[in-house]
């Protein structure tokens, strides 16, 4: 198909993906122009951020074309649009390495179901992204690699997911497939000045066809520029219609942390007040309220990600001594919980029907909280730490995400101007109530 318009790379790597869809879709540009451009920027700038485990130019460029031969392209939603897939799930003809140096090498055979979708749906694999070892931690660093943060070269993107958004943030992608066991969606999505979609829990496959990951805690969702992107990206994923909410009636506004460990700085806390103010003034009513937060809730989830990791080292064949030192000891503690029973199916489900009920209580239609309490860590700066000193630093910035996770309830992460720059705040809803979080995240961003 020829293009109609040259082709500038620049232009075309600053576009949503609503709009690179529309115009492969009519016939304005084609996907390959797309991809080839995309392919540039990767080449320009990847030495420096690290976004990509792994890019293959001749075959996305023979999957640009086969888009652009494909007789229903008129009506595909992600038409051309170029889409970075996490480490963690399968591309037919890419290792799955799992951030680690471990694991094999050897290519997966068959496309895992959500690239079966994204592909289906017009979406072309640029590549995949780096992670931290079994996407454990908040930052993206590894043996495979130092992951940057487009923003600000010296500073980490966030993790597990930060690879992903690495690769958006910086017109290397246009969309991006994370995976988020507490937080690793919408930590990056935070630090990268995007919008991070953690579904609810059972919304949308889990890699590898999965029952469950991480004892529950994990989901697969998308890394997006924009709500709009975002929103095509979950109804794809989801196999959900498209969804017009009814706007917010009350929102609960909370700035406390689950944690006593981390401390909210400044910019952070008054982004969440500042987002309260811009919903205000579309008619939101806006409530402060804190959760019920239990005592125990951090170490609930601690338990379960512990066990997570540890059945993710037994299912993947990993020496103990061939992971990190932290990935080993965390392994161990695993397998001592695995040993008592593993964790309560209960405590989860109790933790959600208190979350529910309190805001059923209070007629609050969503939450809105900070996103991350500090700033991401320098770029590098965890290489090599220990279990007790990586966790320790993480845990004082990333407190807000893990409660989600255990509940199994749908939150988004969204930036708020704040001047020249993009503060982000968290907001989360009851569940299926993906939709509202799109579109509330729309009227923020």
């Amino acid at each position: 198909m020829a293009s109609k318009v040259s082709a500038d790379p620049g232009r075309l790597t600053g576009l949503s993906a609503v709009e690179l869809a529309g115009r492969v879709r009519d016939g304005r540009i084609s996907a390959v122009e797309i991809a080839r451009a995309h392919l540039a920027r990767i080449a320009e700038r990847d030495r420096v951020i690290g976004a990509f485990q792994a890019v293959d130019p001749p075959r996305v460029l023979a999957e640009a074309a086969g888009v652009d031969a494909r007789p229903d392209r008129f009506a595909l939603p992600l038409a051309g649009v170029p889409v970075a897939i996490k480490d963690n799930v399968d591309v037919s003809g890419f290792p799955t390495r799992h951030g680690s140096a471990a694991t094999s090498d050897v290519p997966a055979r068959r496309d895992d179901e959500l690239v079966r979708r994204l592909r289906g749906a017009g979406a072309v694999v640029i590549g995949k992204t780096r992670m931290p070892e079994l996407a454990i931690w908040g930052f993206t660093d590894s043996a495979l690699g130092t992951t940057r943060n487009p923003l600000d070269e010296g500073l980490d993107p966030g993790g597990s997911s930060g690879g992903s958004a690495a690769a958006v943030a910086d017109g290397m992608a246009a969309l991006a497939l994370g995976t988020d066991g507490g937080g690793s969606i919408r930590m990056p999505a935070a630090y990268c000045g995007l919008v991070g979609l953690k579904p609810g829990a059972g919304t949308v496959p889990l890699p590898g066809g999965a029952d469950e990951h991480w004892c529950g805690l994990s989901v697969a969702g998308p890394i997006a520029r924009t709500a709009a992107d975002a929103a095509i990206m979950f109804e794809v994923l989801s196999g959900r219609a498209p969804a017009e909410p009814s706007p917010p009636a009350r929102i609960a506004m909370s700035l406390r942390s689950p944690s006593p460990i981390a401390r909210l700085q400044p910019v952070y806390r008054d982004a969440v007040r500042k987002a309260a103010r811009l919903l205000a003034e579309r008619g939101v009513r806006m409530v402060a309220d804190d959760p019920p937060y239990p005592l125990a809730l951090i170490s609930r989830w601690t338990r379960r990600w512990h066990a997570g990791v540890a059945l993710d080292v037994a299912e993947l064949g990993l020496d103990r001594r061939g992971v990190e030192r932290r990935t080993a000891v965390i392994a161990r503690k695993g397998r001592r919980v695995l040993r008592f029973g593993g964790p309560r199916p209960g405590v989860a489900d109790a933790w959600r029907q208190r979350v529910v009920s309190w805001m059923d209580e209070g007629g609050h239609d969503l939450l809105l909280l900070p996103a991350v309490a500090g700033p991401p860590v320098a770029a590098g700066a965890l290489a090599g730490r220990g279990y007790l000193s990586t966790l320790l630093v993480s845990a004082s910035r990333i407190p807000y995400t893990q409660a989600w996770n255990l509940a199994g309830l749908p939150a988004i992460v969204v930036p708020v101007r704040w001047g020249a720059a993009r503060v982000p705040v968290q907001l989360v809803g009851r569940p299926d109530s993906e939709a509202l979080l799109l579109a509330t995240a729309a009227a923020l961003g």
